[in-house]
Parts: structure tokens; sequence; C-alpha cells
């Protein structure tokens, strides 16, 4: 009957810690390599920046353009002029882009991060829908069709290229969805200069307390040094 010397069980312990740090490094690296889309939440009746990143290439092939279409029902979507991307788009009978490509000026390199935004604009009839925008993205080898979107009943994260999707939230009441208008940011300036001009001044006796608690503790500690070198 062979027996579990000390050594083996290291060996073990070692194989089953390293298996289990493996793993929990490749569940977050597996869920990183999306696009992803944020906020995930937009605004109904307003205009809202949504900006599609990614830290991933193709098998390790750089990135060479990002391929967005647009959902039909969006009634607006204006790409963000952005200097490491040329952008064209493809309009529908409406004047809408239907879809929007980003193509990179310089190739983005495998395992480096980057992203493109545009303003999107959707109704409020479609206050608490979803919307996919699929993403094609292009490398220098292959290409990654972030294209899938789930079924009902299904987990997108069971999905092996999932696209990014977003939510129709509220509708905006100043048509600015998730942006500050500059009235909003003035107000907030000068109720930040009233409360900086109404509150209180700093009594000044706790702090020369404090000195003073600081000074006697001081000559207490190199009191009590003295006596032990005596």
């Amino acid at each position: 009957m062979s027996r579990s010397t000390p050594a083996r069980r290291r060996v073990r312990t070692l194989t089953g810690v390293t298996a289990g740090a493996a793993l929990a490094l490749a569940l977050p690296l597996a869920a990183s390599a999306h696009v992803h889309v944020t906020p995930e939440e937009v605004a109904a009746n307003g205009s809202t920046r949504i900006d599609f990143s990614f830290s991933h290439g193709c098998d390790g092939s750089p990135t060479t353009a990002l391929v967005v279409d647009i959902p039909a029902e969006a009634q607006g979507a204006v790409p963000v002029v952005d200097g490491a991307w040329t952008i064209t788009t493809e309009d529908g009978e409406s004047g809408i882009p239907t879809r929007v490509t980003y193509t990179a000026v310089t190739p983005v390199p495998d395992a480096y991060a980057a992203s493109v935004g545009m303003n999107v604009i959707f109704p409020a009839s479609t206050e608490g829908e979803s919307f996919a925008f699929p993403v094609t993205q292009q490398c220098e080898a292959g290409e990654a069709p972030w294209v899938e979107i789930a079924e009902d009943g299904q987990d997108p994260h069971d999905l092996e290229y999932p696209a990014p999707v977003v939510v129709v939230g509220a509708a905006a009441e100043d048509g600015h969805g998730g942006h500050t208008s500059e009235h909003d940011a003035d107000d907030a300036v000068a109720d930040a200069e009233n409360a900086a001009s109404t509150a209180p001044a700093a009594d000044p006796l706790p702090v020369w307390l404090s000195a003073g608690a600081l000074v006697v503790a001081a000559a207490a500690l190199v009191l009590a040094i003295a006596r032990r070198r005596a």
C-alpha cells in the first residue's frame, strides 16, 4: 500500500493552487474578450454618447477597423471624431446612418485597449426596450463578428460572439441623455461658492489645544528616556 509522503502532498497542493489560479485568471480574460458598449443604458428622447471598447485583436492579430451596425429604431447616430480613426458612414433613406466604419490610422496591437464613440438618439416610444449594435472587428489577419443576439430566455454569456446591447431608459427631460446642461453646471458652481462663503470660520482653540498636547507628550517622552538612561 503506497503512502503519500509530505513532498508528494506539497506537490499536489501546489498543483491545485496553480490550476485554481490559472482558472481565476482565465475567467476574467475570457469575459473581457468582447467588444463592450458604455453606458449600457441610454435615455429615450435624448442624445447620449456611447463608446465601443476592446482590449484584444483577432487571435493575436492587430485590429484595423470596427464596423458598427445601427439599429433601425435609432433616430440619430453621429460618430465622434477621434484622431486615431478615420470614419465613414452608410446612410439609409432617412439620412440616418445605418452603418459606421471606424478605420484605425495605425493598427491597434493585440492586448492594447482602444475605443470609438457615437451619439445616439432613440424615440420615447422605445423606452424599456433593448437594442443590439452588431460590431465586426476587422484585423490584419481575420475578423471577429460580434453580431450574435441572445434569444428569449438565452443567457448572452453563453454566446461566443455577443453583440453589444443597450437598454433605452426613461426619457431625458432636457433632451441630453446622461449629460449635464451648461445651466445646471453654472448652478452647481454657484451653490458651491455660496456654501463656501457661508461656512463658519474654523475655531482656532482646538488647533492650539492639539498643538499643546503634542508638546506635552514630546516632553514626557524625552523625560522618560532620560530616566531610563540614568
